[in-house]
C-alpha cells in the first residue's frame, strides 16, 4: 500500500495505482478535467504514472499552469502528426508548450502560408476525433537513434547525442503511426483535445543561432471548450487594436526605422511620456531613500570577465576595440554600480546604501525576434543596487516588494510573483545559493505575498523574484525583479567596516522596478489602449474653436491652461467642428475644450471628455482645478 496526501487527505492505494485511477475515485468530473499530475510539489508526470512510493499528489487540471502546459504539449504532437500526413518529407525539431499555445519547428523542402493552415487543421481534427490513445516507452541511446534514423530525423538524432553522453534512457511516446522524442508530459489520448486553432507560421533558426537552417515555426492555441476557444480569438483580435506599434506610429510616440532596426526612436509625444515616467520613477526612489548613479556606457574586457558577463553573456553584448583593448557596450549597469561602490570606504553605518541609476544599455537580439518596443537592442533600464549587511537582507527584500507594489497599483496591474533558483550554469558556494533563496522566499512570505517556484530559472549569480504583471487583456508580462547576489561582491572583492572594526563582505541586491523604460511603455501603450490616463497623456487638453472668429479667446484659454502646468493644444484649423471633434478622440486625448459665441461671450468653456463625452460647461479656473486633482491623484 502507498499512503498518497491529497490537498492534506491522506489516503491509502494499492502500490502501482496510476495518477488518472487515483482522479477517478476522487470523482468522476475531476478525472475527466485532469491532464497531469504533480508529485511531492515538483515533479508533473502523466496520468499514467503509477505511484509506488508515499507522496503528496496534486491533480492538474487545464485551470493549473502545468495542466496547460501537458494539453499544449500534446496538442502540439497533434500537430506534428497531421503535419507528417500532408508532408511525409517533414523533418521535426522541437515542439514545445509555451505561454499561450504551443509551436512546433520543421524543416520542409516548400514554405508553409497561412493558407495552408487550415488544412492542417482538418488534418488534426481527424485525428482527434480517432482518440488516438498517447503511450510511452523507453530506448537506450543506440536504439533511440536507429529508431530516429529510420525515420530520418536529423535533429531528434542531434538532440539523442546531446543525452546519451549522460548514461540516461531516452523517453518517447507514440500515438498512431506518430512516434516523438519527448519527456512528457501528456494527455492520455488525442481525443482529450477539443477546440484547436493555429495561428501563425513564421520563420525560426534552429537552436536560436542564425548559422544553422531557418526552419518554419507553426503556433497554434487549443482549449477544453469551444467557448473558451472562441473567447481567446476575440482577445487577440482586441489585442491587433490595442497594437503598440501601431498605436506608436499613430499617435506619434515612437518609430523603428531600417537604419536602426531594434533601436526606437522618441518622438516629441512619446518623450513627453517617457520623461513623466521617468519622473515619477525619481520621485519614489527619492523618496525611498536612494541615490541617483550614473555609469559609462562602454567599459574594458577585464571588468566583464571579472564580472562573469564575459564568460557567461559575451553572445548578447556589443563588444569594439579601443587602444588595441577589447571593450564592450554594457548589456547590464550592474558592474559600473559596483566601481561606483568601490570609490570610497564604507563603514556599516553606511549601510544599507541604495544606488539607482537610469541607465541605457545594448543586448545583441537576433533580428527575428525584434518586436516594436517590447524586445529592442538598445533600453533604458531603472536599475537599482542595494549594498547592505547580512542582516539587513531581509528588510531591504521587504522594502523593494512594497515599492514594486506601490508603483504597479499606481497603473492598476495586478501581478503575480515566481522565485526562481539556482540554474546549472551558476556561480558561487551551494550555501551561498542556498541562503540567498530562502532569503527571498522567507520575505514575501512574511509580507503575505504568495508565490510561485520557477526551479532553475534563476541568473548565474544569484536567484531571484520576477513580478509578472497582468494587463486589462490578461497577457502577464515580467517586469519587476529582484535579484539576491552573493557573488559580485566576492569577485569584486567589496568590503565595510563592521561594528567590530573587522572588514566584511556586503551582500548586493540588483532590482528593476519597470524592467525597461520603453517595454514598459509599450505594456502601458497596449494596456490603455493608447489612451493614456490624464496624468500621463502627452496631450492633456485640446482646444477647438468652432470658427476662427473664437481663436482669439481659445488662446487665451490656452495660455491660462498652460500656466497652470497643463499640456494643451489648440486646433487652429479651419476644419469644421465636428472634424476637430474626431480627430481628438483618433488622438486619444483626455479632455477636449469648445469653444463658440456662447462660450466667449460667458467667459466659459464647453467640457468634452474622452470617457463620458459632453459634461457641460465651466469657466476655466474650474476645468483647470478639475484637472489638477486628477494628475495630482494619479486618477485612472
Amino acid at each position: 500500500m502507498v499512503k498518497v496526501t491529497l490537498k492534506g487527505d491522506v489516503r491509502e492505494f494499492e502500490s502501482g495505482v496510476t495518477v488518472a485511477e487515483i482522479a477517478k475515485s476522487i470523482g468522476a468530473g475531476l478525472y475527466k478535467a485532469a491532464c497531469a499530475g504533480r508529485i511531492n510539489g515538483k515533479e508533473d508526470v502523466d496520468l499514467r504514472t503509477p505511484i509506488t512510493e508515499d507522496c503528496s499528489l496534486e491533480i492538474l487540471t487545464f485551470d493549473d499552469a502545468g495542466g496547460k502546459h501537458a494539453y499544449w504539449h500534446t496538442t502540439a504532437h497533434i500537430m506534428a502528426q497531421a503535419i507528417q500526413h500532408l508532408y511525409p518529407e517533414a523533418k521535426f525539431a522541437i515542439g514545445p508548450a509555451i505561454d499561450n499555445g504551443f509551436y512546433y519547428d520543421v524543416d520542409l523542402p516548400q514554405t508553409l502560408g497561412p493558407d495552408d493552415l487550415p488544412r492542417i487543421e482538418a488534418e488534426m481534427k481527424k485525428i482527434i476525433k480517432e482518440d488516438l490513445p498517447l503511450e510511452r516507452f523507453e530506448l537506450d541511446p543506440d536504439e533511440a537513434k536507429k529508431l530516429m534514423a529510420e525515420k530520418h530525423q536529423d535533429y531528434k538524432l542531434e538532440l539523442i547525442d546531446e543525452h546519451s553522453g549522460k548514461g540516461e534512457r531516452i523517453s518517447f511516446y507514440q500515438q498512431g503511426d506518430y512516434t516523438d522524442l519527448c519527456a512528457g508530459p501528456h494527455l492520455m489520448s488525442t481525443g482529450r483535445v477539443k477546440a484547436i486553432k493555429l495561428t501563425n507560421c513564421t520563420g525560426a533558426y534552429w537552436r536560436a543561432d542564425a548559422n544553422n537552417k531557418m526552419l518554419q515555426r507553426v503556433y497554434g492555441i487549443s482549449f477544453p471548450k469551444a467557448s473558451d476557444l472562441d473567447e481567446y480569438l476575440t482577445m487577440i483580435e482586441e489585442a491587433k487594436k490595442r497594437d503598440h506599434r501601431k498605436l506608436g506610429r499613430d499617435l506619434e510616440l515612437f518609430t523603428i526605422l531600417e537604419e536602426g532596426p531594434g533601436f526606437p526612436f522618441f518622438l516629441p509625444k512619446g518623450m513627453v511620456l517617457k520623461n513623466l515616467l521617468i519622473d515619477y520613477w525619481r520621485q519614489i526612489h527619492r523618496e525611498a531613500g536612494y541615490q541617483e548613479i550614473s555609469t559609462p556606457m562602454i567599459l574594458n574586457r577585464s571588468l566583464w570577465e571579472r564580472s562573469g558577463h564575459w564568460d557567461h553573456y559575451k553572445q548578447n553584448m556589443y563588444t569594439t576595440v579601443i587602444d588595441d583593448e577589447d571593450f564592450a557596450i554594457k548589456p547590464m549597469n550592474c558592474p559600473g554600480g559596483i566601481l561606483v561602490y568601490k570609490t570610497k570606504l564604507h563603514s556599516y553605518r553606511d549601510l544599507p546604501l541604495r544606488m539607482g541609476e537610469l541607465g541605457v544599455v545594448h543586448r545583441h537580439e537576433l533580428s527575428g525576434a525584434l518586436h516594436g518596443l517590447m524586445r529592442v537592442r538598445c533600453f533604458t533600464q531603472d536599475d537599482a543596487h542595494i549594498f547592505m549587511t547580512p542582516s539587513q537582507i531581509k528588510d531591504e527584500i521587504k522594502g523593494v516588494v512594497r515599492l514594486i507594489d506601490k508603483v504597479y497599483s499606481t497603473f492598476g496591474f495586478k501581478y503575480h510573483i515566481e522565485l526562481s533558483t539556482m540554474p546549472e550554469d551558476h556561480m558561487g558556494a551551494l550555501e551561498d545559493w542556498e541562503t540567498a533563496t530562502n532569503a527571498l522566499r522567507d520575505a514575501v512570505s512574511e509580507l503575505g505575498y504568495d508565490y510561485e517556484v520557477n526551479e532553475g530559472d534563476g541568473a548565474f549569480y544569484g536567484p531571484k523574484l520576477d513580478f509578472h504583471l497582468t494587463d486589462c487583456l490578461g497577457r502577464t508580462w515580467q517586469c519587476g525583479t529582484i535579484q539576491l547576489d552573493f557573488q559580485l561582491p566576492e569577485r569584486f572583492e567589496l568590503e565595510y567596516t563592521g561594528e567590530d572594526g573587522a572588514k566584511h563582505r556586503p551582500i548586493m541586491i540588483h532590482r528593476v522596478v519597470f524592467g525597461s523604460i520603453e517595454r514598459f511603455i509599450g505594456i502601458l501603450t497596449e494596456h490603455f489602449a493608447g489612451a493614456f490616463p490624464m496624468w500621463l497623456s502627452p496631450v492633456q487638453v485640446k482646444i477647438l474653436p468652432i470658427s476662427e472668429r473664437h481663436l482669439e479667446y481659445a488662446k487665451q484659454i490656452e495660455k491660462q491652461l498652460a500656466d497652470a502646468g497643463l499640456r494643451v493644444e489648440c486646433d487652429e484649423r479651419g476644419e469644421k467642428i465636428g472634424y476637430k471633434i474626431r480627430e481628438a478622440q483618433l488622438e486619444k486625448v483626455p479632455y477636449m475644450l469648445i469653444v463658440g459665441d456662447k462660450e466667449s461671450e460667458s467667459g466659459t468653456v464647453s467640457v468634452r471628455s474622452r470617457k463620458d463625452g459632453d459634461t457641460g460647461s465651466m469657466t476655466a479656473a474650474e476645468f483647470i482645478a478639475k484637472a489638477q486633482e486628477e494628475i495630482s491623484t494619479k486618477a485612472m
